[in-house]
């Protein structure tokens, strides 16, 4: 069994990484995975998340010695510290996020806006590095997977939201297995998601009140879902690295539509408000902050030590 090397990362930093990746959850348009791209730990988030569910199935199957194994590749320092982060976030901001969205829905989707598109730079830079390594060439074929990409999350995303789920938890636990893919999948918004099925108020203001029953169930789906989506993106990591990322770069280029500032509650486009300047300024300030993170954690994976290939 091989892993692929990581660069060592400080639990504080984890734990603000998870605190990060958990207020986004919680706002429709943006993924998780994007900011797990943008602060680093997108490939180990995949690698350990798969180890740990191949330990789980290990153990139920009976085969100790292998769930040893795969144990020993869990990287806890990476995992343990983003949960607590992640779920100390949603508990303490879900109610405010939810008010925020509601109450400035131009202004926040600007904001949010300018730090996807920024953020569209990590996996490209991500296949540059990978190509200069293996000194590969990127072909036509990459240019049409990340239009297909693009064009496909665009058109899906502009369409209207006409779908209302009651609360149970037939329903419930199906659309939560749906929505931990953005976790895993950069573009791809596990709140938008929710939103789009009627189950985003519901299930924030689950949180906020502390509905156990309504969490628990949502924690399956999670549990589920995860379990299929982490092993499906280890195996396209592993087999078609830059491919994959180049996919993931039209996902969040095409995730853009959910976050274009002047739209109707179900999606519908609208004329260009009157809050133009504003606007442009927060979205030039979202890409700023982005583009910082990237920098900073381009320049400390410089000075860690470098592992051997």
């Amino acid at each position: 069994m091989t892993q692929t090397p990581q660069r060592q990362t400080s639990l504080l930093g984890n734990l603000i990484r998870g605190a990060l990746i958990g207020i986004v959850e919680t706002i429709p348009g943006i993924s998780g995975g994007t900011v797990a791209l943008v602060v680093g730990i997108y490939q180990g988030l995949i690698e350990s998340a798969s180890a740990l569910i191949r330990w789980a199935l290990s153990l139920v199957r009976g085969r100790r010695a292998e769930a040893r194994e795969y144990w020993g590749t869990i990287s806890w320092r990476l995992l343990i510290p983003l949960g607590i982060g992640m779920v100390a976030a949603v508990f303490t901001v879900a109610g405010p996020v939810v008010n925020l969205v509601e109450t400035y829905p131009e202004q926040m989707r600007s904001l949010f806006f300018g730090m996807v598109a920024a953020s569209v730079l990590v996996p490209l830079l991500m296949v540059r590095d990978d190509v200069s390594f293996r000194r590969k060439r990127l072909g036509i074929k990459h240019l049409i997977f990340f239009m297909v990409a693009a064009i496909v999350t665009f058109v899906v995303l502009s369409l209207p939201a006409t779908l209302s789920l009651e609360p149970h938890w037939y329903t419930i636990m199906p659309a939560a297995a749906i929505a931990v893919s953005a976790l895993v999948l950069p573009g791809l918004s596990g709140s938008l998601v929710l939103l789009t099925v009627g189950l985003y108020e519901p299930t924030l203001r689950a949180v906020e009140a502390l509905d156990l029953g309504y969490i628990a169930v949502f924690g399956a789906g999670l549990v589920l879902g995860a379990g299929v989506v982490v092993q499906l993106m280890k195996w396209l990591l592993d087999h078609h690295h830059s491919t994959t990322l180049i996919v993931l770069s039209g996902l969040m280029i095409g995730a853009l539509r959910a976050l274009w500032p002047y739209q109707t509650e179900d999606g519908g486009l609208q004329p260009i408000g009157d809050t133009l300047g504003l606007d442009i300024l927060l979205v030039i300030g979202g890409a700023a902050v982005v583009l910082t993170m990237i920098w900073a954690d381009r320049k400390m994976s410089r000075r860690a030590p470098q592992p051997a290939y």
